[in-house]
C-alpha cells in the first residue's frame, strides 16, 4: 500500500498482459511491488521474492521488455504503456 507521494499522475503497465497502476516517476520494482507482484521463487524454501539491493547490484530484480530487452526493475523508470514480464513463472 502507498502511503506517501500520491499526487504524482497515474499511468499503466503491463505485466504479462496484466494491466498495473503505478504513479509516474515510480521504478519498475516500486510499481509491481506497490501492485503485490513477486518476480522470483527463492531457490531455498521457495518463498516469494522481488527485488533484494534495490540499487542495481545483484541480480533479483531482471525483467525483460516486450521486445526482447532484459533490464533490472529497481532502477528503471516506468514508463506509461511499459509491458514487462518475469523471467521466471512464480506461479
Amino acid at each position: 500500500m502507498r502511503v506517501a507521494e500520491t499526487g504524482r499522475p497515474e499511468v499503466t503497465i503491463f505485466q504479462d498482459g496484466q494491466p498495473l497502476a503505478a504513479l509516474a516517476g515510480d521504478t519498475l520494482l516500486t510499481a509491481l511491488l506497490c501492485n503485490g507482484v513477486a518476480l522470483r521463487r527463492n531457490e531455498f524454501d521457495g518463498g516469494l521474492r522481488a527485488g533484494f539491493c534495490n540499487m542495481g547490484a545483484c541480480q533479483d530484480c531482471w525483467v525483460v521488455l516486450e521486445d526482447g530487452r532484459r533490464l533490472r526493475a529497481c532502477t528503471t523508470e516506468v514508463q506509461d504503456g511499459m509491458r514487462v514480464s518475469a523471467p521466471e513463472s512464480v506461479s
